[in-house]
């Protein structure tokens, strides 16, 4: 019986909206923290560059950097240390603004109170490069003391699909695998990650953003795909 909920959270709690006056003031705050001299087009393709190389490595070893490890050994290797690793929290919401503004899905909060109400624990894994965007995003919507865990690919070091990150998860809620259901959006990593970990159910929600920038063959299947996180009252009935 499934009992327990996790929730990725990019492309699945929360879409990124174009804004180009937020990309333009994030991306101009971040070269003025850096104290960068470079012209705007040669420092954002370099830090692209370096963005693209570390993304791979993490993909490939399954482990993330921690903030001030990311900006300073990663993507400004060659900036004053002290100054980046000074200001590396900043850095990484800069940077992640340089991509558009995050928003929550119109659904996302009455579907987890409802999903409270109904008895279900409910945790978080999502592979992030932030440690504070998540927790500061629970605060301000009024939903973070229904989440019993929070699992940060930056925090915990480990990345889906690496079943640890799920068998850390269990641990933190105190519940057996089988009992677990994990919400995702990427076909490949999420189900794979869930199925590899011996969850109980995977729950796919069908985001053509995370295709697009992914573009991957679907060669794993998930027990259902959603198009709204409220489709899944339908799934999770009341426990009692």
């Amino acid at each position: 019986m499934i009992d327990t909920i996790f929730f990725d959270v990019g492309n699945t709690l929360r879409i990124v909206v174009p804004d180009q006056e937020f990309i333009d003031k994030a991306e101009k705050e971040l070269m003025e923290l850096v104290k960068t001299t470079e012209p705007h087009d040669v420092f954002f393709e370099k830090l692209e560059a370096n963005w693209k190389k570390y993304r791979k490595m993490a993909k490939t070893t399954l482990i993330d950097a921690g903030e001030m490890e990311l900006w300073s050994q990663h993507l400004l290797p060659d900036y004053d240390p002290e100054l980046i690793c000074a200001n590396a929290g900043r850095l990484t919401r800069l940077w992640r603004d340089h991509d558009g503004r995050r928003v929550p899905r119109p659904d996302v909060k009455s579907t987890i109170i409802e999903l409270d109400r109904r008895g279900y624990t409910m945790g978080i894994i999502a592979n992030t490069i932030t440690e504070t965007e998540i927790p500061d995003w629970m605060v301000e919507d009024g939903v973070a003391h229904y989440f019993k865990a929070v699992l940060l690919s930056s925090k915990v070091r480990i990345r889906k699909p690496d079943p640890a990150i799920y068998h850390l998860a269990c641990r933190s809620v105190n519940k057996q695998p089988e009992n677990c259901a994990y919400i995702g959006d990427n076909p490949i990593r999420d189900v794979q990650g869930t199925r590899d970990a011996g969850w109980g159910m995977m729950i796919r929600i069908d985001e053509p953003d995370t295709i697009k920038k992914e573009p991957q063959e679907i060669i794993l299947h998930p027990d259902y795909t959603i198009n709204n996180i409220s489709d899944l009252l339908e799934i999770f009935k009341p426990l009692n």
